[in-house]
């Protein structure tokens, strides 16, 4: 026997609500530009600069205790990671440890190098500092606009390939769709503040690619459909297709997020606000590609067999209204 989280037949109205979940997307994003404007970002060590530090010990690396051992020098946020390479010997034990940048400077002082120093010793005896590394605000400004960058040509590409694939109302629906999932999970980091550095932008592509996955195949059934009902309102052939695809979305979605919540869980602090990027986006993306992009679809109409144009938007959502 199967497992089915959705049956195979459904018959749900997408649209019979849709000026509510505009409503509420709207109201996220409104809450979201908020956030920003008020506290911003929680910038990681990536985009305010710091210093990183590569440690070599004899001893095996417990990041748990190495961070519980720098806490009291109160040095503000720290990130540690243990490196794994096949060329190290088995006694070779190597992190990096990166500090924030201090107040008074774009490294921390030598005094400060001594005292994580003394503090690590106590926990790995005989630790040494291979190298010392420092990255200053002008480094990190360059980094946020590259990451600024990265994400809206990715944005832009997806615009041009589903443009050239479906037609442009397929493609405004669908970068609607992403730059709402990219918004709403910056609002999020915003509101919570969140460490934001650049993982979380690796997870916001990450995001676009998985919504724009789960769009696509509606907007495959829709094109498929479309030539199927000639003569069926749009709004109805949308229903049918986002049904029909409806089980497939579900357990992608699932089974996604099993994975996710489990490397959450136990995946430790390195990767949490990846994670948590990630189980948001996917959450979002799936909730973004059947009610955002296929309400901005109807919204703009599309032509029915490819020669003529569909109703006006006033007319289909007359029609669903009434």
């Amino acid at each position: 026997m199967r497992l089915k989280l959705i049956p195979e037949n459904t018959s749900f109205d997408f649209f019979k609500r849709w000026k509510l979940w505009l409503g509420i997307s709207a109201l996220m994003i409104v809450v979201g530009f908020a956030s920003f404007a008020l506290q911003g970002l929680n910038f990681g060590i990536d985009f305010r600069g710091g210093t990183t530090i590569r440690t070599e010990s004899t001893t095996d690396i417990d990041v748990g205790t190495y961070r519980a051992a720098l806490e009291p020098l109160e040095l503000g946020d720290i990130t540690i990671s243990e490196v794994f390479d096949p060329t190290f010997a088995e006694d070779q034990h190597v992190a990096m440890v990166r500090i924030q940048a201090q107040a008074d400077g774009e490294s921390i002082s030598g005094e400060v190098i001594a005292e994580v120093n003394a503090a690590l010793d106590a926990v790995a005896p005989g630790i040494k500092f291979v190298s010392v590394e420092s990255v200053g605000p002008k480094v990190s400004g360059e980094l946020v606009q590259t990451a600024v960058l990265a994400v809206a040509l990715a944005i832009g590409a997806v615009l041009i390939y589903i443009w050239l694939r479906f037609e442009w109302q397929f493609a405004l629906g669908a970068v609607a769709a992403l730059v709402h999932d990219v918004v709403l999970t910056i609002g999020v980091f915003s509101e919570l503040q969140i460490k934001f550095d650049l993982a979380i932008i690796a997870a916001l592509l990450t995001i676009v690619g998985y919504s724009l996955n789960d769009t696509v195949v509606v907007f495959d059934r829709v094109r498929e459909n479309l030539r199927r009902y000639k003569k069926k309102p749009l709004a109805e052939v949308l229903n049918i297709s986002i049904n029909e695809t409806l089980s497939r979305t579900v357990m992608t979605s699932v089974t996604t997020l099993l994975a996710l919540i489990s490397l959450y869980v136990l995946g430790g602090d390195v990767i949490r606000g990846f994670v948590f990027a990630m189980i948001w986006g996917v959450i979002i993306g799936t909730y973004s590609s059947i009610f955002v992009a296929s309400t901005i679809l109807l919204w703009l109409g599309v032509k029915r067999d490819w020669t003529k144009p569909s109703n006006t938007a006033g007319n289909q959502f007359a029609n669903i209204d009434a």
